[in-house]
């Protein structure tokens, strides 16, 4: 409690932990962005096509 005292009651957890040291993977950096963009994009369509299914299942109920 001291501690959280010090820091003014703030509980950010930054100022009680210590972040680790980022992990390298050896992907370079605009390969790893096109990769990680591609599947979020893949992933908004998927998104999509289930609130579709969703809505038409719903609709379906009533």
């Amino acid at each position: 409690m001291e501690e959280v005292a010090k820091h003014n009651y703030v509980l950010t957890p930054g100022r009680y932990v210590g972040a680790g040291a980022a992990e390298e993977d050896g992907e370079p950096f605009e390969e790893k962005f096109d990769r990680l963009t591609a599947e979020l994009r893949a992933q908004f369509v998927e998104e999509r096509r289930l609130e579709k299914e969703i809505e038409a299942r719903l609709e379906a109920l009533e």
